[in-house]
Protein backbone atom coordinates (compact mmCIF):
# COMPACT_ATOMS: atom_id res chain seq x y z
CA UNK A 1 0.00 0.00 0.00
CA UNK A 2 3.22 2.09 0.39
CA UNK A 3 4.17 4.40 2.35
CA UNK A 4 2.13 6.92 4.81
CA UNK A 5 1.70 10.38 3.59
CA UNK A 6 1.76 12.65 6.36
CA UNK A 7 1.84 15.65 4.21
CA UNK A 8 -2.04 15.91 4.88
CA UNK A 9 -1.39 15.99 8.47
CA UNK A 10 1.10 18.68 9.03
CA UNK A 11 -1.19 20.61 6.49
CA UNK A 12 -4.10 19.95 8.84
CA UNK A 13 -2.15 21.04 12.10
CA UNK A 14 -0.83 24.22 10.45
CA UNK A 15 -4.00 25.03 8.92
CA UNK A 16 -5.81 24.27 13.00
CA UNK A 17 -3.24 26.18 14.54
CA UNK A 18 -3.66 29.33 12.38
CA UNK A 19 -7.44 29.39 12.34
CA UNK A 20 -7.54 28.88 16.45
CA UNK A 21 -4.97 31.66 16.29
CA UNK A 22 -7.57 34.30 14.48
CA UNK A 23 -10.62 32.80 15.84
CA UNK A 24 -9.13 33.78 19.31
CA UNK A 25 -8.52 37.39 18.06
CA UNK A 26 -11.79 37.60 16.45
CA UNK A 27 -13.94 35.32 18.79
CA UNK A 28 -12.93 37.20 22.40
CA UNK A 29 -13.98 40.87 21.59
CA UNK A 30 -17.44 38.87 20.06
CA UNK A 31 -18.03 36.90 22.44
CA UNK A 32 -17.38 40.20 25.07
CA UNK A 33 -19.83 42.17 23.14
CA UNK A 34 -22.26 39.58 22.87
CA UNK A 35 -22.33 38.74 26.73
CA UNK A 36 -22.79 42.44 27.69
CA UNK A 37 -24.33 44.24 25.01
CA UNK A 38 -28.19 45.06 25.63
CA UNK A 39 -28.97 46.23 21.86
CA UNK A 40 -31.52 44.00 19.85
CA UNK A 41 -28.93 43.65 17.10
CA UNK A 42 -27.68 40.81 19.38
CA UNK A 43 -30.33 38.01 18.61
CA UNK A 44 -29.25 38.94 15.47
CA UNK A 45 -25.58 38.05 15.84
CA UNK A 46 -25.75 35.07 17.64
CA UNK A 47 -27.77 33.24 15.24
CA UNK A 48 -25.13 34.62 12.19
CA UNK A 49 -22.17 32.98 14.83
CA UNK A 50 -24.52 29.53 15.71
CA UNK A 51 -25.51 29.34 12.44
CA UNK A 52 -22.38 26.74 11.31
CA UNK A 53 -23.55 24.30 13.95
CA UNK A 54 -26.76 23.75 11.86
CA UNK A 55 -25.88 24.36 8.55
CA UNK A 56 -24.31 21.93 6.10
CA UNK A 57 -21.00 22.58 4.67
CA UNK A 58 -20.72 21.85 1.64
CA UNK A 59 -23.85 24.59 1.81
CA UNK A 60 -21.56 27.50 3.50
CA UNK A 61 -18.91 26.06 1.07
CA UNK A 62 -20.23 26.78 -2.06
CA UNK A 63 -21.56 30.44 -1.25
CA UNK A 64 -18.00 31.04 0.12
CA UNK A 65 -16.74 29.87 -3.28
CA UNK A 66 -19.03 32.24 -4.83
CA UNK A 67 -17.79 35.24 -3.02
CA UNK A 68 -13.98 34.28 -2.61
CA UNK A 69 -13.88 33.05 -6.31
CA UNK A 70 -12.13 34.88 -8.96
CA UNK A 71 -15.26 36.41 -10.24
CA UNK A 72 -17.07 37.28 -6.49
CA UNK A 73 -16.93 40.34 -5.01
CA UNK A 74 -13.96 39.14 -2.59
CA UNK A 75 -12.16 36.80 -4.51
CA UNK A 76 -11.77 39.32 -7.29
CA UNK A 77 -10.74 42.06 -4.99
CA UNK A 78 -8.24 39.55 -3.86
CA UNK A 79 -6.94 38.44 -7.40
CA UNK A 80 -6.71 42.49 -8.19
CA UNK A 81 -3.84 43.20 -4.92
CA UNK A 82 -2.20 40.05 -4.90
CA UNK A 83 -2.54 38.43 -8.69
CA UNK A 84 -3.58 34.59 -6.74
CA UNK A 85 -6.85 33.32 -5.70
CA UNK A 86 -8.16 32.62 -2.30
CA UNK A 87 -10.15 29.31 -3.94
CA UNK A 88 -8.39 26.33 -3.95
CA UNK A 89 -5.56 28.18 -1.73
CA UNK A 90 -4.28 27.84 1.53
CA UNK A 91 -5.59 31.26 2.68
CA UNK A 92 -8.94 30.24 1.32
CA UNK A 93 -9.06 27.34 3.71
CA UNK A 94 -7.95 29.33 6.55
CA UNK A 95 -11.15 32.00 5.70
CA UNK A 96 -13.70 28.84 5.61
CA UNK A 97 -12.27 27.40 8.94
CA UNK A 98 -12.38 30.15 10.68
CA UNK A 99 -16.24 31.24 9.46
CA UNK A 100 -17.45 27.46 10.05
CA UNK A 101 -15.28 27.13 13.55
CA UNK A 102 -16.52 30.41 14.76
CA UNK A 103 -19.50 29.51 17.14
CA UNK A 104 -16.72 27.07 18.67
CA UNK A 105 -14.78 29.30 20.06
CA UNK A 106 -17.71 32.66 20.54
CA UNK A 107 -20.03 30.76 22.58
CA UNK A 108 -17.84 29.00 25.04
CA UNK A 109 -16.15 32.33 26.08
CA UNK A 110 -19.76 34.14 25.65
CA UNK A 111 -20.91 32.06 28.21
CA UNK A 112 -17.81 32.40 30.96
CA UNK A 113 -17.96 36.22 30.10
CA UNK A 114 -22.11 36.08 31.20
CA UNK A 115 -21.53 33.83 34.20
CA UNK A 116 -18.91 36.28 35.35
CA UNK A 117 -20.79 38.77 35.35
CA UNK A 118 -20.30 42.80 35.66
CA UNK A 119 -19.16 42.56 39.31
CA UNK A 120 -15.64 41.81 39.34
CA UNK A 121 -15.17 44.58 36.30
CA UNK A 122 -16.62 46.58 38.78
CA UNK A 123 -14.71 45.87 42.02
CA UNK A 124 -11.37 46.34 39.48
CA UNK A 125 -12.87 50.07 38.51
CA UNK A 126 -12.99 50.87 42.29
CA UNK A 127 -8.92 49.65 42.33
CA UNK A 128 -8.62 52.26 39.28
CA UNK A 129 -7.99 49.61 36.51
CA UNK A 130 -8.75 50.56 33.13
CA UNK A 131 -10.94 48.22 31.08
CA UNK A 132 -8.51 46.87 29.56
CA UNK A 133 -6.43 46.32 32.73
CA UNK A 134 -9.32 44.56 33.95
CA UNK A 135 -10.42 42.58 31.45
CA UNK A 136 -6.84 40.81 31.16
CA UNK A 137 -6.09 40.59 35.12
CA UNK A 138 -9.08 39.99 35.85
CA UNK A 139 -11.76 38.47 33.54
CA UNK A 140 -9.41 36.29 31.55
CA UNK A 141 -7.84 33.80 34.46
CA UNK A 142 -11.67 33.73 35.30
CA UNK A 143 -12.44 33.23 31.46
CA UNK A 144 -9.62 30.71 31.43
CA UNK A 145 -11.77 27.03 31.50
CA UNK A 146 -13.93 28.84 28.69
CA UNK A 147 -10.56 29.32 26.83
CA UNK A 148 -9.29 26.13 26.81
CA UNK A 149 -11.97 24.71 25.59
CA UNK A 150 -12.46 26.94 23.04
CA UNK A 151 -9.30 26.67 21.58
CA UNK A 152 -9.19 22.24 22.01
CA UNK A 153 -12.66 22.22 20.41
CA UNK A 154 -12.08 24.50 17.36
CA UNK A 155 -8.61 23.32 16.97
CA UNK A 156 -10.36 19.51 16.86
CA UNK A 157 -13.41 20.45 14.64
CA UNK A 158 -10.60 22.32 11.89
CA UNK A 159 -8.55 19.42 11.80
CA UNK A 160 -11.74 17.21 10.85
CA UNK A 161 -13.73 19.40 9.11
CA UNK A 162 -14.02 17.84 5.36
CA UNK A 163 -17.19 19.80 3.36
CA UNK A 164 -16.40 23.27 3.51
CA UNK A 165 -12.51 22.79 3.06
CA UNK A 166 -13.56 20.51 -0.22
CA UNK A 167 -15.46 23.28 -1.83
CA UNK A 168 -13.14 25.82 -1.45
CA UNK A 169 -9.18 24.09 -1.36
CA UNK A 170 -10.25 21.43 -3.71
CA UNK A 171 -7.78 18.41 -3.22
CA UNK A 172 -4.01 20.05 -3.76
CA UNK A 173 -1.36 17.93 -2.85
CA UNK A 174 0.99 20.41 -0.33
CA UNK A 175 -1.75 23.41 -0.60
CA UNK A 176 -5.12 21.86 -0.06
CA UNK A 177 -5.26 18.29 0.63
CA UNK A 178 -6.05 18.20 4.58
CA UNK A 179 -6.58 15.46 6.88
CA UNK A 180 -10.31 14.78 5.83
CA UNK A 181 -9.70 14.96 2.26
CA UNK A 182 -6.74 12.30 2.14
CA UNK A 183 -9.11 10.14 4.23
CA UNK A 184 -12.21 10.46 1.30
CA UNK A 185 -9.43 9.67 -1.46
CA UNK A 186 -8.18 6.67 0.09
CA UNK A 187 -10.76 5.21 0.59
CA UNK A 188 -11.97 5.97 -3.14
CA UNK A 189 -9.10 4.22 -4.21
CA UNK A 190 -10.38 1.17 -2.12
CA UNK A 191 -6.55 2.23 -0.05
CA UNK A 192 -8.43 1.20 3.66
CA UNK A 193 -5.01 0.44 5.42
CA UNK A 194 -3.71 4.18 4.62
CA UNK A 195 -7.32 5.57 5.43
CA UNK A 196 -8.03 3.53 8.57
CA UNK A 197 -4.59 4.55 9.68
CA UNK A 198 -5.02 8.75 9.44
CA UNK A 199 -8.92 7.72 10.47
CA UNK A 200 -7.61 5.89 13.63
CA UNK A 201 -4.88 8.57 14.48
CA UNK A 202 -7.73 11.57 14.35
CA UNK A 203 -9.85 9.52 16.58
CA UNK A 204 -7.62 8.88 18.73
CA UNK A 205 -6.17 12.15 18.67
CA UNK A 206 -9.53 13.69 19.25
CA UNK A 207 -10.20 11.65 22.49
CA UNK A 208 -7.28 12.67 24.02
CA UNK A 209 -8.07 16.25 23.81
CA UNK A 210 -11.49 16.02 24.79
CA UNK A 211 -10.82 13.90 27.55
CA UNK A 212 -7.83 16.51 28.42
CA UNK A 213 -10.27 18.91 28.42
CA UNK A 214 -12.70 17.34 30.53
CA UNK A 215 -9.90 16.51 33.43
CA UNK A 216 -8.68 20.10 33.71
CA UNK A 217 -12.14 21.16 34.54
CA UNK A 218 -12.86 19.16 37.40
CA UNK A 219 -9.67 19.86 38.58
CA UNK A 220 -10.53 23.69 38.18
CA UNK A 221 -14.00 24.14 40.02
CA UNK A 222 -13.50 28.10 40.51
CA UNK A 223 -13.44 28.40 36.65
CA UNK A 224 -16.70 26.42 36.20
CA UNK A 225 -19.58 28.33 34.88
CA UNK A 226 -22.65 27.77 37.44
Amino acid sequence: MGELDLGPVWLSVQLATVTVVILLIIGTPLAWWLAFTRLRARALVEALVALPLVLPPTVLGFYLLILLGPAGPIGQFWVQITDTTLTFSFSGLVIASVLYSLPFTVQPLQNAFEAMGSSPLETAATLRASPLDAFFSVASPIAMRAYVSAVVLSFAHTLGEFGAVLMVGGNIPGATKVISIAIYEHVETLNYTQAHALSAGLLVFSFITLLGVYIINRRNPLNRAP
